[in-house]
């Protein structure tokens, strides 16, 4: 082999260029000069050498320090940063230390709740078997994982996880579960010959991939690719290459804290200029008058609103059984237009189960899912009992037999221990009314041919009590049919087989995306001890065919009718095939399920014709990891928030790169899990709506929160604009209006966050993810109100200097004044398209009325308690100014009322609605 052959290329073929898997046995053994004793321990080290130890590498996370200091990187908090700096060197300690404080709590917020760091591809490296078996020069033995290298021969028996990739050289009955590479819930049958170049990945059947479970049978490979190399490896390679997308909520926060940042700094410059230049001002004074105006300007307590109304959307789902891993996760769902979902384990059971019975002339349809003997077997309409069909029994009973696999109720749940096919027709035999434990011992096995995908079936030899014997055959009909001599054709016995019939029967079942399998019975041999092929390869008698499919779970089916409404597309995307993936789609009810595109068909399609046929199609099939990936990014690059479904390693990449990904918490991997901002712990499709409904909640509430802080700000800003240009004395110090934004401001936000969800919020369609925060009416809300704010604020600090108070005590009328306002403000803001005059909505919700007791309390002891004077310079007012102060309030509160009745008013007019719509006097 080349030396300077790169790792990846050992999955995909050798040094001539060939795939491994297309390759014969002797060739590949060959390309190592490796024999049937496999490598001596001297060849293995000089291996480990050249391509290092059979593990994926370690990246490494960034540290405490790193995250602590990640948090300050903000717009705003730079600008609070550089006030913070200047103020320190002017002298006024105060006012630097309460800015730094403000920054270094925003940091702590950030830092605690951002969560542990990002370790989807340690997960995988875990996936790793911890030891193998090998042949080294000709001798067996135990060697942990890592220690494997391209040219060892590997031997596999039931229950081992796969430690490397292996060109299989030898297969006896050898099944592997590939479901955490390519989604495909059935074990796949294992073989030692060739298989074409093109074969897709779940096609490879004469490959074993490294992280898969062997799930029967026995096998010995030859390892071709160890650590990066694997096919595991590249999934760990495309995670480090994608790139993980950020919120839209995120994308507009950065947006909106870039434009205000340049208002702010634009009129901090102006003022400065003008109160320098122009006004002749010292500059120490001016500055300290600009720093209050741009302390005024900042949201302060937005980020923590933003963190504290995010963290309670993430209790509310935790309750749900839905663990948010990052926190903007969350909101994201809210604008999520596109679920693509992965099938096995996520839309479906992960379960197979029988769906359906054919026999000679009667279809049979089998209710119940997964491995629980509950349900029952019909007959069109009506329900039917076995007792009454001897060909159902006779088909339930040879399923029984004829199978490797054993079911029981462990922890009060039923699991099989075997193929998970042969599961299901235990399952099939027990509801068709078989006793499994008393059937066996009446006939019990005396030999058996294993299942080969060579020869394509099982037969089983019994002998019963009664001196009777059976041979019960089972395999793909394709393999049985041309067994078969005769069929059983119900009250007339057996009869001379039809093949056509069958094989339109098995096509007839197979397009309703089942797997299908054949069930034949030889009892004319009651001489035979011994099971050999010449007593099976002809001469059988055709019970029947039994139609097997994973199902989809009942609530996927409701949850995809409610993701639907809500206006958001569900896409499957499964590495299963075509027709199983187009019959559960039909099922789910999704919308554009009448074509599938295919894995190797999206590898044919460039990127902008991908774009397009992504939201054309619904249903994709035999996709591989980089498939799931492209569509993801195609859908967003037309403009789609997309939330990701899935619970295997290939899910993974697709996971990270999504808006949102979802991981399934119980059938999932852990590098699905990592790799996802959520995880299902009930593995339920259903929550994903519920989710959604969550996320719109927190974005409506965090809008609210936005437009109540906002006014706020404005109209400090305001007035301290208003104050330096006219020459005015500033009616609110800088540190006083930091306690403002960041204790009556934030705890009256707050509020906001436990707000109920709007009525009609599932059945609106999503939200853009470009639409701004700062909407039309959102601007003039801010607008509005912030001048009200200004008119209070000014008001009162002149009535109470007009009055004789000092210029202590107007100031401490003023911030008063503007605390009051926020409180009646708060309830005009809990309805911002309805009344807020009613006996319900004054009564408020137990978190507005703890948020107004608080803040009564903490503005009681701003102005009456001695060591606030220290830092904040306030002082105590009478009870006359007291009651003028909450007089300011409820005539704000009905100046919002009339205006929310012209803009509704105006807003109807132009849409040409009805302004008082039912739905909206329901809310509370």
């Amino acid at each position: 082999m080349k030396d300077n052959q790169t790792r990846g290329d050992y999955i995909r073929q050798d040094s001539s260029g060939t795939p491994w898997h297309s390759r014969p046995v002797a060739d590949a053994l060959k390309a190592f000069g490796v024999g049937s004793e496999g490598l001596t321990e001297a060849e293995a080290a000089e291996q480990r050498k050249r391509h290092g130890p059979n593990r994926l590498p370690a990246p490494k996370p960034p540290g405490p320090l790193a995250r602590f200091l990640r948090q300050f990187h903000n717009l705003l908090i730079y600008v609070l940063i550089a006030a913070a700096t200047v103020t320190a060197a002017l002298g006024h300690l105060v006012d630097t230390l309460v800015i730094a404080a403000v920054v270094l709590v925003n940091a702590v917020i950030g830092f605690v709740q951002e969560g542990r760091a990002e370790g989807a591809l340690s997960a995988i490296r875990d996936m790793l078997a911890p030891d193998a078996r090998v042949l080294r020069h000709g001798r067996r033995h135990t060697v942990p994982a890592e220690a494997l290298v391209p040219g060892d021969i590997v031997l596999l028996e039931p229950g081992d996880r796969v430690p490397a990739d292996l060109r299989l050289t030898a297969t006896n009955s050898l099944r592997v579960q590939e479901a955490v590479l390519t989604g495909e819930s059935v074990a796949v049958e294992k073989g030692a010959d060739p298989v074409p170049a093109d074969a897709a990945l779940g096609d490879r059947r004469s490959m074993a991939f490294s992280g898969t479970l062997v799930a029967a049978g026995r096998g010995q490979g030859l390892v071709v690719a160890t650590g990066a190399a694997t096919e595991i490896g590249r999934i760990s390679g495309l995670l480090k290459s994608v790139e993980t997308g950020t919120t839209p909520l995120l994308k507009q926060m950065e947006v909106f804290a870039r434009g205000l940042t340049v208002v702010i700094l634009a009129l901090a410059a102006l003022i400065l200029a003008f109160g320098f230049f122009g006004a002749g001002l010292p500059f120490s004074e001016i500055f300290m008058a600009v720093v209050g105006l741009t302390v005024a300007a900042i949201p302060e307590g937005l980020p923590a609103i933003l963190t504290v109304t995010l963290a309670i959307g993430v209790q509310l789902m935790a309750k749900r059984r839905a663990i948010v891993r990052r926190l903007p996760a969350i909101e994201a769902l809210g604008s999520v237009s596109v679920i693509c979902s992965d099938k096995t384990g996520t839309l479906t059971r992960n379960e197979m189960t029988v769906a359906s019975v054919a026999t000679a002339k009667r279809l049979f349809a089998v209710s119940g899912a997964g491995y629980a003997p509950v349900g029952g077997i019909s007959l069109g309409e009506r329900e039917v009992s076995a007792s009454d069909y001897p060909l159902l029994a006779d088909v339930a009973l040879g399923a029984a037999l004829c199978n490797d696999a054993d079911l029981a109720m462990t922890d009060g749940d039923w699991r099989i221990d075997g193929d998970p096919m042969e599961g299901a027709l235990l399952t099939f035999a027990c509801k068709a009314g078989l006793d499994l434990d008393a059937l066996r011992k009446a006939n019990p096995r005396t030999d058996a041919i294993p299942f080969d995908a060579q020869h394509r079936f099982m037969a089983t030899l019994h002998h019963d009590h009664a001196g009777g014997t059976a041979i019960h055959v089972k395999g793909a009909p394709e393999r049985i049919i041309p067994m078969c001599t005769s069929a059983h054709g119900e009250e007339d016995g057996a009869q001379p087989i039809d093949p056509d019939y069958w094989t339109r029967r098995a096509q007839e079942i197979a397009e309703r995306g089942q797997r299908v399998i054949a069930i034949a019975l030889r009892s004319d041999v009651s001489d035979r001890r011994r099971l050999t092929f010449s007593a099976v390869e002809g001469g059988l008698t055709l019970l029947g065919l039994v139609g097997l499919i994973d199902p989809p779970r009942d609530e996927a089916v409701a949850a995809v009718a409610e993701c639907q409404s809500a206006g958001i597309r569900v896409k499957m995307i499964t590495g299963d095939h075509a027709g199983t993936a187009m019959a559960i789609a039909r099922e789910l009810g999704l919308e554009r399920s009448t074509e599938v595109l295919t894995g190797a068909e999206i590898d044919c399609l460039d990127d902008a014709a991908l774009r397009t046929r992504a939201l054309q199609v619904d249903v994709f099939a035999r996709t591989s990891p980089e498939n799931k990936l492209r569509l993801v990014e195609a859908l967003q690059a037309m403009g789609q928030t997309v939330a990701m479904t899935g619970d295997g390693v290939n899910d993974a990449p697709a996971l990270k790169r999504a808006d949102i990904g979802v991981a399934m918490g119980r059938t999932g991997t852990e590098a699905a899990k990592e790799a996802a901002e959520i995880v299902l712990a009930d593995d339920n499709f259903a929550t994903i709506a519920a989710a959604v409904r969550s996320g719109r909640t927190v974005y409506d509430n965090l809008k609210k929160a936005i437009v109540f802080l906002l006014p706020v700000n404005g109209g400090e800003a305001l007035a301290l604009i208003i104050a330096l240009l006219l020459g005015l004395t500033l009616p609110i110090t800088p540190v006083q209006i930091l306690w403002v934004n960041m204790v009556s401001s934030v705890v009256l936000a707050m509020a906001l966050a436990f707000e109920a969800a709007e009525p009609n919020i599932m059945r609106r369609p999503p939200r853009p993810a470009d639409e701004p925060i700062l909407s039309r009416f959102v601007l003039w809300r801010v607008g509005f109100v912030s001048l009200l704010f200004c008119l209070g604020i000014f008001g009162m600090f002149t009535h109470a200097m007009d009055r004789g108070a000092s210029l202590e005590e107007a100031r401490t009328v003023a911030v008063n004044t503007l605390v009051v306002m926020e409180i009646f403000y708060l309830f005009s803001v809990r309805f911002l398209n309805s009344s807020s005059l009613s006996l319900k909505a004054m009564l408020g919700t137990p978190p507005v009325l703890i948020a107004i007791t608080a803040v009564t309390a903490l503005q009681l002891a701003f102005t009456y308690a001695p060591f606030m004077e220290l830092f904040f310079d306030t002082r105590p007012i009478g009870v006359a100014q007291g009651l003028m102060i909450l007089a300011v309030g409820p005539v704000l509160l009905l100046l919002l009322e009339v205006e929310k009745q012209v803009v509704r008013a105006l807003r109807s007019r132009s849409q040409g609605i009805d302004p008082n719509p039912p739905e909206t006097q329901k809310r509370s």
